[in-house]
Protein backbone atom coordinates (compact mmCIF):
# COMPACT_ATOMS: atom_id res chain seq x y z
CA UNK A 1 0.00 0.00 0.00
CA UNK A 2 1.22 3.35 -1.10
CA UNK A 3 3.11 5.44 1.47
CA UNK A 4 2.66 9.29 1.85
CA UNK A 5 5.89 11.14 3.10
CA UNK A 6 5.92 14.56 3.22
CA UNK A 7 8.23 17.51 3.62
CA UNK A 8 7.15 20.40 6.61
CA UNK A 9 10.95 22.44 6.45
CA UNK A 10 14.08 22.56 4.49
CA UNK A 11 16.17 24.21 6.93
CA UNK A 12 16.31 26.68 10.22
CA UNK A 13 13.70 29.18 9.21
CA UNK A 14 11.87 27.98 6.43
CA UNK A 15 8.15 29.22 6.29
CA UNK A 16 5.88 28.09 9.35
CA UNK A 17 3.25 27.54 7.32
CA UNK A 18 3.95 24.94 5.01
CA UNK A 19 3.60 21.72 6.54
CA UNK A 20 -0.35 22.69 6.64
CA UNK A 21 -1.13 21.79 3.29
CA UNK A 22 1.24 18.88 3.24
CA UNK A 23 -0.57 17.28 6.36
CA UNK A 24 -3.90 18.05 4.78
CA UNK A 25 -3.22 15.90 1.76
CA UNK A 26 -1.67 13.06 3.31
CA UNK A 27 -4.91 12.99 5.37
CA UNK A 28 -6.85 13.33 2.76
CA UNK A 29 -5.44 10.03 1.22
CA UNK A 30 -6.02 7.99 4.25
CA UNK A 31 -3.59 4.83 5.36
CA UNK A 32 -1.66 7.27 7.80
CA UNK A 33 2.09 8.76 6.48
CA UNK A 34 4.50 11.39 7.64
CA UNK A 35 5.94 14.47 7.55
CA UNK A 36 9.72 15.71 8.09
CA UNK A 37 11.46 18.42 8.93
CA UNK A 38 14.77 19.01 8.14
CA UNK A 39 16.29 22.48 10.32
CA UNK A 40 19.91 21.79 10.82
CA UNK A 41 22.74 23.06 9.16
CA UNK A 42 26.48 22.45 10.02
CA UNK A 43 26.92 25.87 12.00
CA UNK A 44 23.17 25.44 13.45
CA UNK A 45 24.10 22.57 15.79
CA UNK A 46 27.19 24.68 17.20
CA UNK A 47 24.52 27.34 17.42
CA UNK A 48 22.30 25.60 19.95
CA UNK A 49 24.98 24.04 21.91
CA UNK A 50 26.28 28.09 22.62
CA UNK A 51 22.23 28.63 23.43
CA UNK A 52 21.87 25.36 25.78
CA UNK A 53 25.21 26.97 27.68
CA UNK A 54 22.80 29.98 28.39
CA UNK A 55 19.90 28.46 28.78
CA UNK A 56 19.54 24.50 29.71
CA UNK A 57 16.22 24.64 28.15
CA UNK A 58 17.38 25.84 24.94
CA UNK A 59 18.47 24.10 21.81
CA UNK A 60 16.24 23.40 19.72
CA UNK A 61 15.47 24.78 16.77
CA UNK A 62 13.95 28.26 17.78
CA UNK A 63 10.51 27.82 15.29
CA UNK A 64 9.78 24.60 16.93
CA UNK A 65 6.26 25.13 18.26
CA UNK A 66 5.45 27.34 15.24
CA UNK A 67 5.73 24.58 12.62
CA UNK A 68 4.32 22.00 14.66
CA UNK A 69 1.08 24.23 16.26
CA UNK A 70 -0.65 24.15 13.17
CA UNK A 71 -0.73 20.58 12.45
CA UNK A 72 0.05 18.74 15.90
CA UNK A 73 -3.94 17.50 16.08
CA UNK A 74 -4.13 16.74 12.38
CA UNK A 75 -1.07 14.50 12.78
CA UNK A 76 -2.02 13.04 16.05
CA UNK A 77 -5.61 11.85 14.66
CA UNK A 78 -4.72 10.57 11.35
CA UNK A 79 -1.73 8.58 12.14
CA UNK A 80 1.22 10.66 10.69
CA UNK A 81 4.29 10.27 12.07
CA UNK A 82 6.41 13.59 12.91
CA UNK A 83 10.10 13.07 12.20
CA UNK A 84 12.32 16.23 12.67
CA UNK A 85 16.03 16.86 13.65
CA UNK A 86 14.33 20.05 15.25
CA UNK A 87 15.97 18.69 18.40
CA UNK A 88 19.33 20.14 17.49
CA UNK A 89 21.20 20.30 20.53
CA UNK A 90 18.39 19.75 22.72
CA UNK A 91 16.20 17.05 21.58
CA UNK A 92 14.55 16.05 25.23
CA UNK A 93 13.82 20.13 25.57
CA UNK A 94 12.31 19.65 22.12
CA UNK A 95 10.19 16.52 23.46
CA UNK A 96 9.16 19.08 26.57
CA UNK A 97 7.80 22.01 24.02
CA UNK A 98 6.26 19.02 21.91
CA UNK A 99 4.70 17.83 24.61
CA UNK A 100 3.26 21.02 26.08
CA UNK A 101 2.03 22.38 22.77
CA UNK A 102 0.00 19.01 23.00
CA UNK A 103 -1.51 20.14 26.02
CA UNK A 104 -2.19 23.30 25.32
CA UNK A 105 -4.19 22.03 22.18
CA UNK A 106 -6.20 19.70 24.39
CA UNK A 107 -4.59 16.29 22.76
CA UNK A 108 -3.88 13.24 24.78
CA UNK A 109 -0.17 12.59 25.55
CA UNK A 110 1.52 12.07 22.73
CA UNK A 111 4.29 9.05 22.38
CA UNK A 112 7.21 11.17 21.76
CA UNK A 113 10.47 9.52 20.93
CA UNK A 114 13.97 11.38 21.00
CA UNK A 115 17.14 9.74 19.65
CA UNK A 116 20.57 10.11 21.19
CA UNK A 117 23.83 9.47 20.39
CA UNK A 118 25.13 12.22 17.98
CA UNK A 119 27.02 14.23 21.10
CA UNK A 120 30.51 12.57 20.59
CA UNK A 121 32.58 15.13 22.20
CA UNK A 122 33.50 12.78 24.78
CA UNK A 123 34.28 10.33 22.93
CA UNK A 124 36.65 11.27 20.13
CA UNK A 125 40.14 12.24 19.87
CA UNK A 126 40.61 14.73 17.34
CA UNK A 127 44.35 14.27 16.97
CA UNK A 128 43.66 10.66 16.31
CA UNK A 129 40.66 11.07 13.99
CA UNK A 130 40.86 11.71 10.25
CA UNK A 131 39.92 15.01 8.94
CA UNK A 132 37.13 14.85 6.11
CA UNK A 133 38.90 15.43 2.67
CA UNK A 134 37.18 18.35 2.08
CA UNK A 135 38.37 20.28 4.76
CA UNK A 136 42.29 19.40 3.87
CA UNK A 137 42.61 22.67 2.66
CA UNK A 138 41.72 24.42 5.82
CA UNK A 139 43.64 26.22 8.54
CA UNK A 140 43.08 24.74 11.97
CA UNK A 141 41.01 26.77 14.20
CA UNK A 142 42.19 28.11 17.19
CA UNK A 143 38.80 28.46 19.14
CA UNK A 144 37.45 25.76 21.20
CA UNK A 145 35.22 22.98 20.81
CA UNK A 146 31.50 24.07 21.41
CA UNK A 147 30.19 20.96 19.52
CA UNK A 148 31.11 17.73 17.88
CA UNK A 149 27.79 15.92 16.43
CA UNK A 150 28.28 12.40 14.14
CA UNK A 151 25.60 11.89 11.27
CA UNK A 152 23.68 9.18 12.46
CA UNK A 153 21.76 6.54 10.57
CA UNK A 154 17.78 6.15 10.17
CA UNK A 155 17.61 2.88 12.88
CA UNK A 156 16.81 4.12 15.78
CA UNK A 157 13.95 6.63 13.53
CA UNK A 158 12.92 2.96 12.18
CA UNK A 159 12.49 1.30 15.74
CA UNK A 160 11.21 4.30 17.16
CA UNK A 161 8.49 4.32 14.89
CA UNK A 162 7.74 0.42 14.69
CA UNK A 163 7.56 0.86 18.73
CA UNK A 164 4.40 3.65 18.05
CA UNK A 165 6.41 6.94 18.67
CA UNK A 166 4.01 9.53 17.32
CA UNK A 167 6.82 12.08 17.08
CA UNK A 168 10.85 11.37 16.75
CA UNK A 169 12.82 14.17 17.59
CA UNK A 170 16.30 13.89 16.71
CA UNK A 171 19.67 16.18 16.85
CA UNK A 172 22.18 15.07 13.90
CA UNK A 173 21.01 12.68 11.83
CA UNK A 174 21.78 12.21 8.21
CA UNK A 175 19.33 14.17 5.98
CA UNK A 176 17.50 11.74 4.21
CA UNK A 177 17.56 9.75 7.34
CA UNK A 178 14.52 11.18 8.74
CA UNK A 179 12.48 9.97 5.49
CA UNK A 180 14.10 6.53 5.60
CA UNK A 181 13.70 5.64 8.70
CA UNK A 182 9.42 5.73 9.00
CA UNK A 183 10.18 3.87 5.56
CA UNK A 184 11.66 1.01 6.66
CA UNK A 185 9.35 0.93 9.66
CA UNK A 186 6.43 0.95 7.54
CA UNK A 187 7.26 -1.37 5.13
CA UNK A 188 9.58 -3.70 7.07
CA UNK A 189 12.65 -3.10 4.47
CA UNK A 190 15.41 -5.70 5.80
CA UNK A 191 18.80 -2.97 6.48
CA UNK A 192 20.91 -5.78 4.08
CA UNK A 193 17.98 -4.76 1.04
CA UNK A 194 20.07 -1.97 0.14
CA UNK A 195 18.58 -1.63 -2.74
CA UNK A 196 15.36 -0.91 -0.97
CA UNK A 197 17.41 1.26 1.82
CA UNK A 198 18.88 3.05 -1.65
CA UNK A 199 15.57 3.68 -2.58
CA UNK A 200 14.19 5.17 1.00
CA UNK A 201 17.41 7.30 0.79
CA UNK A 202 16.56 8.58 -2.78
CA UNK A 203 13.08 9.68 -0.98
CA UNK A 204 14.45 11.34 2.11
CA UNK A 205 17.26 13.21 -0.65
CA UNK A 206 14.45 14.68 -2.54
CA UNK A 207 12.43 16.02 0.07
CA UNK A 208 15.07 16.93 2.65
CA UNK A 209 15.39 20.38 1.29
CA UNK A 210 11.86 21.60 1.02
CA UNK A 211 10.94 23.69 -1.85
CA UNK A 212 13.56 22.94 -3.76
CA UNK A 213 12.38 20.08 -5.52
CA UNK A 214 8.92 21.70 -6.36
CA UNK A 215 10.00 24.84 -7.76
CA UNK A 216 11.57 27.30 -5.05
CA UNK A 217 15.56 27.22 -5.53
CA UNK A 218 14.52 26.23 -9.19
CA UNK A 219 12.73 29.53 -10.00
CA UNK A 220 14.45 32.07 -12.55
CA UNK A 221 12.08 33.96 -14.22
CA UNK A 222 12.00 34.14 -17.81
CA UNK A 223 13.74 31.16 -18.24
CA UNK A 224 12.40 28.32 -15.15
CA UNK A 225 8.76 30.42 -14.09
CA UNK A 226 7.88 29.10 -11.34
CA UNK A 227 3.96 29.73 -10.75
CA UNK A 228 2.94 31.44 -7.35
CA UNK A 229 5.92 31.29 -5.39
CA UNK A 230 4.29 32.55 -2.41
CA UNK A 231 2.66 29.72 -2.25
CA UNK A 232 4.89 27.10 -3.10
CA UNK A 233 3.62 23.79 -2.03
CA UNK A 234 6.08 21.50 0.32
CA UNK A 235 6.47 18.40 -1.87
CA UNK A 236 4.90 14.65 -0.76
CA UNK A 237 6.66 11.55 -1.57
CA UNK A 238 4.27 8.78 -2.66
CA UNK A 239 6.41 5.47 -1.48
CA UNK A 240 5.58 1.65 -2.90
CA UNK A 241 6.78 -1.35 -1.57
CA UNK A 242 9.28 -1.80 -4.10
CA UNK A 243 11.23 1.77 -3.27
CA UNK A 244 9.40 3.24 -6.73
CA UNK A 245 7.39 6.39 -5.62
CA UNK A 246 6.01 9.44 -7.15
CA UNK A 247 7.53 13.03 -6.34
CA UNK A 248 4.58 15.46 -5.85
CA UNK A 249 2.92 18.16 -4.09
CA UNK A 250 -0.25 19.41 -2.56
CA UNK A 251 -3.29 20.22 -4.91
CA UNK A 252 -4.22 23.76 -5.65
CA UNK A 253 -0.62 25.30 -3.84
CA UNK A 254 1.96 27.42 -5.82
CA UNK A 255 5.17 25.99 -7.40
CA UNK A 256 5.89 22.82 -9.81
CA UNK A 257 7.22 19.37 -10.17
CA UNK A 258 8.22 18.80 -13.27
CA UNK A 259 11.93 16.85 -15.09
CA UNK A 260 13.71 19.14 -14.87
CA UNK A 261 13.12 20.64 -10.49
CA UNK A 262 13.82 16.66 -9.80
CA UNK A 263 16.81 16.66 -11.59
CA UNK A 264 17.98 19.98 -9.87
CA UNK A 265 17.33 18.20 -6.65
CA UNK A 266 18.51 14.81 -7.54
CA UNK A 267 21.75 16.12 -8.29
CA UNK A 268 21.81 18.68 -5.21
CA UNK A 269 25.18 17.68 -3.15
CA UNK A 270 26.03 15.02 -5.05
CA UNK A 271 29.73 14.38 -5.48
CA UNK A 272 29.82 10.59 -6.68
CA UNK A 273 26.75 9.82 -8.33
CA UNK A 274 27.83 5.77 -8.27
CA UNK A 275 28.34 6.50 -4.31
CA UNK A 276 26.33 9.02 -2.05
CA UNK A 277 27.68 7.96 1.19
CA UNK A 278 25.33 8.02 3.60
CA UNK A 279 25.56 5.96 7.52
CA UNK A 280 22.91 3.79 6.06
CA UNK A 281 24.24 2.87 2.68
CA UNK A 282 26.18 3.99 -0.22
CA UNK A 283 23.61 5.38 -2.62
CA UNK A 284 24.20 4.61 -6.67
CA UNK A 285 22.30 7.10 -8.81
CA UNK A 286 23.70 6.38 -12.51
CA UNK A 287 20.76 4.05 -13.36
CA UNK A 288 17.78 6.21 -11.83
CA UNK A 289 15.11 6.24 -14.19
CA UNK A 290 12.52 9.88 -13.80
CA UNK A 291 8.98 10.12 -15.63
CA UNK A 292 6.36 12.60 -15.46
CA UNK A 293 3.10 10.57 -15.02
CA UNK A 294 0.68 13.51 -14.39
CA UNK A 295 0.75 17.25 -13.51
CA UNK A 296 3.22 17.86 -10.68
CA UNK A 297 3.55 14.22 -10.69
CA UNK A 298 7.08 12.92 -10.91
CA UNK A 299 7.91 9.03 -10.80
CA UNK A 300 11.26 7.87 -9.60
CA UNK A 301 13.05 4.28 -9.19
CA UNK A 302 16.19 2.42 -10.62
CA UNK A 303 17.85 3.37 -7.27
CA UNK A 304 20.78 1.15 -6.24
CA UNK A 305 22.69 0.39 -2.78
CA UNK A 306 26.00 -0.66 -2.28
CA UNK A 307 27.98 -1.10 1.16
CA UNK A 308 27.86 1.77 3.29
CA UNK A 309 31.10 3.46 4.56
CA UNK A 310 33.13 1.53 7.51
CA UNK A 311 33.45 5.56 9.13
CA UNK A 312 30.78 7.88 10.38
CA UNK A 313 31.16 11.45 9.65
CA UNK A 314 30.94 14.14 12.29
CA UNK A 315 31.07 17.72 12.10
CA UNK A 316 33.03 19.63 15.01
CA UNK A 317 32.16 23.27 15.58
CA UNK A 318 34.70 25.96 17.13
CA UNK A 319 34.34 29.39 18.67
CA UNK A 320 35.65 31.38 15.70
CA UNK A 321 36.44 35.27 15.48
CA UNK A 322 34.49 38.45 15.66
CA UNK A 323 32.73 39.56 12.97
CA UNK A 324 31.08 43.07 12.03
CA UNK A 325 29.46 44.41 8.97
CA UNK A 326 28.52 48.37 8.87
CA UNK A 327 25.99 49.55 6.04
CA UNK A 328 25.30 53.14 4.56
CA UNK A 329 23.39 53.91 1.76
CA UNK A 330 24.67 56.99 -1.44
CA UNK A 331 21.58 57.80 -3.37
CA UNK A 332 21.00 60.26 -6.59
CA UNK A 333 23.35 62.17 -8.83
CA UNK A 334 27.18 61.53 -8.19
CA UNK A 335 26.09 58.93 -5.70
CA UNK A 336 29.11 56.37 -6.81
CA UNK A 337 31.89 59.45 -6.25
CA UNK A 338 30.11 59.83 -3.39
CA UNK A 339 29.95 56.33 -2.05
CA UNK A 340 33.38 55.42 -3.60
CA UNK A 341 35.31 58.51 -1.09
CA UNK A 342 33.65 57.07 1.41
CA UNK A 343 34.69 53.72 0.81
CA UNK A 344 38.38 55.65 0.60
CA UNK A 345 37.80 57.11 3.86
CA UNK A 346 36.88 54.39 5.91
CA UNK A 347 39.44 52.18 4.44
CA UNK A 348 42.34 54.81 5.70
CA UNK A 349 40.46 55.55 9.29
CA UNK A 350 40.84 51.91 9.76
CA UNK A 351 44.37 52.38 9.19
CA UNK A 352 44.97 55.55 11.16
CA UNK A 353 43.43 53.85 13.87
CA UNK A 354 45.82 50.32 13.65
CA UNK A 355 43.02 47.86 14.59
CA UNK A 356 44.71 45.22 12.66
CA UNK A 357 41.19 43.63 11.26
CA UNK A 358 41.10 41.42 8.07
CA UNK A 359 38.35 44.18 6.03
CA UNK A 360 36.82 44.13 2.71
CA UNK A 361 34.53 47.29 1.47
CA UNK A 362 32.14 46.53 -1.13
CA UNK A 363 29.63 49.19 -2.92
CA UNK A 364 26.55 46.74 -3.54
CA UNK A 365 24.85 47.74 -6.77
CA UNK A 366 27.80 47.84 -9.08
CA UNK A 367 30.69 45.69 -7.44
CA UNK A 368 29.84 43.21 -4.37
CA UNK A 369 29.55 39.71 -5.36
CA UNK A 370 31.88 39.70 -8.11
CA UNK A 371 34.98 41.62 -6.61
CA UNK A 372 38.06 40.51 -4.55
CA UNK A 373 38.69 41.72 -1.02
CA UNK A 374 40.97 44.11 -2.54
CA UNK A 375 38.20 45.71 -4.32
CA UNK A 376 39.97 45.81 -7.48
CA UNK A 377 36.76 46.05 -9.62
CA UNK A 378 35.42 48.96 -7.59
CA UNK A 379 38.44 50.53 -8.61
CA UNK A 380 38.41 50.11 -12.21
CA UNK A 381 34.95 50.36 -12.93
CA UNK A 382 34.41 52.09 -16.51
CA UNK A 383 31.81 55.13 -16.94
CA UNK A 384 29.27 52.71 -18.36
CA UNK A 385 28.60 51.50 -14.77
CA UNK A 386 29.55 54.83 -13.26
CA UNK A 387 27.51 57.06 -14.27
CA UNK A 388 24.10 55.31 -13.95
CA UNK A 389 24.52 53.86 -10.75
CA UNK A 390 22.33 55.74 -8.53
CA UNK A 391 21.53 54.04 -5.83
CA UNK A 392 24.12 52.27 -3.61
CA UNK A 393 25.01 50.61 -0.23
CA UNK A 394 28.81 51.12 1.56
CA UNK A 395 29.22 47.78 3.19
CA UNK A 396 32.14 47.38 5.00
CA UNK A 397 33.07 43.88 6.68
CA UNK A 398 35.63 43.07 9.00
CA UNK A 399 36.77 40.12 11.20
CA UNK A 400 39.22 39.71 13.88
CA UNK A 401 40.00 38.17 17.83
CA UNK A 402 38.98 41.42 19.40
CA UNK A 403 35.34 42.59 19.77
CA UNK A 404 36.00 45.70 20.89
CA UNK A 405 38.12 46.22 17.52
CA UNK A 406 35.11 45.36 15.53
CA UNK A 407 33.36 47.50 17.08
CA UNK A 408 35.69 50.27 16.62
CA UNK A 409 35.95 49.91 12.83
CA UNK A 410 31.91 49.91 12.77
CA UNK A 411 31.77 53.28 14.57
CA UNK A 412 33.77 54.58 11.95
CA UNK A 413 30.88 53.83 9.58
CA UNK A 414 28.71 55.74 11.97
CA UNK A 415 30.29 58.48 11.60
CA UNK A 416 29.82 59.51 7.60
CA UNK A 417 26.92 60.64 8.62
CA UNK A 418 28.46 64.00 9.93
CA UNK A 419 32.06 63.44 9.14
CA UNK A 420 30.84 62.88 5.03
CA UNK A 421 30.93 62.34 2.23
CA UNK A 422 27.46 63.93 1.81
CA UNK A 423 23.85 62.43 1.84
CA UNK A 424 24.69 58.86 3.63
CA UNK A 425 21.68 57.45 5.31
CA UNK A 426 20.29 54.34 6.40
CA UNK A 427 23.15 53.26 8.71
CA UNK A 428 23.14 50.36 10.38
CA UNK A 429 25.85 47.71 11.84
CA UNK A 430 25.99 44.64 14.13
CA UNK A 431 28.37 42.49 15.65
CA UNK A 432 28.47 38.49 15.97
CA UNK A 433 30.51 35.64 17.21
CA UNK A 434 31.87 33.43 13.82
CA UNK A 435 31.56 29.56 14.56
CA UNK A 436 34.25 27.69 12.33
CA UNK A 437 33.28 23.89 11.33
CA UNK A 438 35.88 21.04 10.67
CA UNK A 439 34.45 17.54 9.48
CA UNK A 440 36.11 14.35 10.60
CA UNK A 441 35.63 10.82 9.85
CA UNK A 442 35.38 8.50 13.05
CA UNK A 443 34.91 4.91 13.95
CA UNK A 444 31.68 3.86 14.04
CA UNK A 445 32.25 2.11 17.73
CA UNK A 446 32.33 5.94 18.74
CA UNK A 447 28.80 6.22 18.41
CA UNK A 448 26.52 4.72 20.78
CA UNK A 449 22.65 5.20 19.24
CA UNK A 450 19.62 4.82 21.47
CA UNK A 451 15.40 6.08 21.06
CA UNK A 452 13.80 6.87 24.45
CA UNK A 453 10.17 7.15 24.94
CA UNK A 454 9.84 10.13 26.53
Amino acid sequence: MTYRIGSGAGFSGDRIDAGLPVVEAIAAAGNGGAIIFETIGERTLALGQLARRQDPALGYEPLLADYLRPILKTCAEQDIVIVGNFGCANPRAAAAVIAGLARELGLPPLRIATIDGDDVRDRINLATEDLWDGDTGLPPPAGEIVSANAYLGAKAIADAVAAGAQVVVTGRVADPALALGPLVAHFGWAWDDLDRIAAGTLVGHLLECGAQVTGGYFADPGFKNVPRPEAIGFPIAEVEADGSFVITKPPATGGLVDLRTVKEQLLYEIHDPAAYLTPDVSLDITCVEIAEVGPDQVRISGARGHAAPERLKATIGFLGDWFGEGEISYAGLNAFARAQLAAEVIGKRLDMRGLGLRRRIDLIGVSSAFDDDSGSLRDNLGPEAVDGAQDLRLRLAVAGPDKAAVEGALQEVLALYCCGPAGGGGQRSRVTRRIETRSYLIPREAVEVAYHQQ
